[in-house]
């Protein structure tokens, strides 16, 4: 039972979605209401941090993804767009610069 509760804290989209201080917040409670012992509820604090930075992380991918998908289907220029026609408006420059 123990370990349901803490696999289900420690699910992606929910550890995401929260605050770090929520999940630390959460695990501390958690910890003292299990009665863990100190190296657990250190340990399991840990774990929080690393899976809430594991699910934010890829979550941000995700949505950069989606957002990325979005552009192209609207024909926006992406950042990538927009850097690639600034660097060959750069070269284009120098160019010029070097011809007058």
């Amino acid at each position: 039972m123990l370990e349901t509760l803490k696999n289900s804290l420690l699910t992606g989209v929910g550890m995401a979605l929260r605050s770090k201080k929520e999940i630390e917040t959460f695990a501390k409670e958690f910890a003292e209401q299990s009665e863990m012992n100190q190296k657990e509820a250190k340990d399991f604090l840990e774990e929080c941090k690393k899976r809430y930075d594991e699910a934010k992380s890829s979550l941000d991918k995700k949505v950069e993804a989606v957002v990325e998908s979005v552009l192209k289907r609207l024909d926006l220029p992406t950042r990538g767009d927009i850097d690639e026609l600034n660097a060959r408006i750069d070269e284009l420059s120098k160019k010029i610069e070097k011809e007058a």
